[in-house]
């Protein structure tokens, strides 16, 4: 497969809450953890983690801190996966410097557990033979509808064997990036 280069983006902001209301969520130290594994596995060039709380960008700052320090000598595999986050004010600010590593305009590819509509995991990578990609998650509960109206693709939502879907997001970014870039 001749596949571009892709990153992740992981929104805190905005995002719904359970009751349907724009807000901005916290970042949570699972989930930086785990998804830059999860990106470095399979092969992405960055992780976003956007929030435009500066307490909160402080906190990812802190965390990776720690990686960089003793935490690299204690454990070199994460301390490396975790050197490819990018905190980040704005999904916009994501895009741009997305564009500005891979050299072109990247193509931001939506997720949403609610969707009815989206492209296929098979569409989706071949999309990714044409563009670079930036994989866009939501967190709380998903991202807000002013991002969907920018007209972006937006990739079916992972099904399970039932009715009830409401998989943790970093469970989800696994699933999705193993499905576009996993080996048969």
């Amino acid at each position: 497969m001749n596949r571009r280069s892709a990153a992740l983006a992981l929104v805190h902001d905005p995002v719904l809450d359970r009751r349907g209301d724009v807000v901005t969520s916290a970042v949570t130290n699972l989930d930086l953890h785990d998804i830059a594994r999860t990106s470095r596995t399979y092969g992405l060039k960055s992780f976003y983690v956007v929030t435009p709380l500066q307490e909160q960008r402080k906190l990812v700052e802190r965390i990776l801190g720690h990686w960089e320090g003793y935490g690299r000598t204690y454990n070199p595999i994460r301390s490396e996966a975790l050197q490819m986050v990018r905190t980040v004010d704005s999904l916009d600010e994501a895009i741009s410097h997305r564009r500005k590593e891979a050299g072109e305009d990247p193509l931001p590819v939506l997720t949403g557990a609610g969707r009815k509509d989206g492209i296929s995991f098979g569409q989706c990578r071949s999309l990714s033979n044409e563009y670079p990609l930036l994989l866009v998650f939501g967190t709380g509960w998903g991202l807000a509808p002013s991002v969907f109206e920018r007209g972006w693709p937006v990739l079916e939502p992972v099904k399970g064997a039932g009715d009830y879907n409401h998989l943790p997001v970093r469970a989800a970014a696994a699933i999705v990036l193993d499905r576009l870039f996993g080996r048969d």
